[in-house]
């Protein structure tokens, strides 16, 4: 599938590579150690469930999930533009 100067199967060590950053970066934001009994940000109490699912967990379910709106990645662009290889 790769042209031009990209050797065969470019394309898909791209694609492995992307994965790979996410799941490392996704890896490294994980908590660890022990769970706390309410959110570090708002102060509710977190459910047992989700400490015994989680542990190390320090937020509750909201303040994570508007933590994770707020810190999405744009990623990596690692093909380029072709507008760009055109100029």
């Amino acid at each position: 599938m790769a042209g031009g100067w990209a050797r065969d199967g470019a394309v898909q060590d791209q694609i492995d590579d992307t994965v790979s950053d996410a799941v490392s970066e996704a890896r490294a934001r994980m908590p660890t150690g022990e769970s706390l009994e309410y959110c570090a940000l708002c102060g509710e109490d977190i459910p047992e469930k989700r400490r015994k699912a989680l542990p190390g967990v320090r937020l509750c379910v909201d303040c994570q999930a508007e933590r994770d709106r707020a810190h999405r990645a744009g990623g990596f662009n690692r093909r380029g533009s072709k507008d760009s290889q055109l100029r």
